[in-house]
């Protein structure tokens, strides 16, 4: 009977063990609280974003045009071209120069000078240069591009890196898609968002269970913010810590067997 009774001892703590590294079907759902009634809660304070903001560092490919376009060239930036030392002939397509935003916020445009960019969207930019050249070209027509915009991806994700923006705008939802999503190891409910606003680091923690992520100021990512996700328990159960696991139930198995050879003992005296 005492055998009988040690063994279970035994059994329930290595369940104990295993189990700490259980997780739920509830913790790895997204969006689980989602349906009609919380659609509609969260459309009451949605606030869709378009496009990013400038900031300072971008970089911008500004291309303006019209029906004479003689009348624009001092207005673009000339095209370059890259060949190899000691080679006449270009190795590259013509590209376009682009224009960096400096720490005011400003770029200097051709003819027109410096112009306050930052804290505006693409399109906002565009009308702005437009409104300047229209005083002096008959109906210009202006391209804004913001170029080498990224956010990065960490943690337990199954491609993290850095991910291209190149639609104008993408949600955090958006970027671990582009890193191959979460792992079975990622926690749903801490994913950590990073952003540098104004020479100061923001922090905010998201759980992509629930729909409210939709209203959070970070569901919008913007260029060169970090989200990280955080490990979950069964990560410390996981074939990298396996090591320690086994360990565990290793002793849990040899205090057990000391038990029994104690009370055999005991019996026997």
């Amino acid at each position: 009977m005492m055998h009988k009774t040690i063994s279970q001892l035994l059994l329930f703590g290595v369940l104990a063990v295993a189990v700490t590294g259980c997780v739920t079907q509830k913790q790895m759902t997204y969006l689980s609280d989602a349906d009609a009634g919380k659609a509609e809660a969260v459309n009451a304070d949605f606030h869709p974003q378009s496009e990013m903001v400038i900031r300072s560092g971008d970089a911008l490919t500004i291309f303006v045009s019209a029906l004479d376009q003689e009348a624009v060239v001092p207005y673009n930036l000339p095209m370059v071209v890259y060949a190899k030392p000691g080679e006449v002939q270009p190795t590259t397509t013509p590209s376009m120069q682009y224009y960096i935003v400096d720490e005011a916020g400003d770029i200097e445009f051709p003819v027109l000078g410096k112009l306050r960019v930052a804290g505006l969207r693409r399109n906002e930019v565009e009308a702005m240069v437009k409104k300047e050249l229209e005083r002096q070209v008959v109906n210009p027509m202006v391209h804004v591009n913001l170029i080498g915009a990224k956010v990065s991806v960490m943690g337990e994700v199954a491609r993290p890196g850095q991910i291209p923006i190149t639609s104008g705008r993408v949600t955090v939802l958006d970027a671990l898609a582009a890193a191959g999503d979460l792992t079975p190891y990622g926690r749903r409910d801490n994913v950590l968002v990073s952003r540098e606003v104004d020479g100061k680091m923001q922090m905010a923690r998201l759980d992509l269970r629930s729909a409210d992520i939709y209203n959070s100021p970070y569901f919008f990512l913007q260029q060169n913010d970090v989200v990280y996700v955080s490990p979950n328990k069964v990560r410390a159960v996981s074939s990298t810590n396996a090591g320690l696991w086994f360990s565990m139930v290793s002793t849990v198995a040899s205090a057990a067997t000391v038990i029994v050879t104690i009370v055999s003992v005991s019996k026997k005296n």
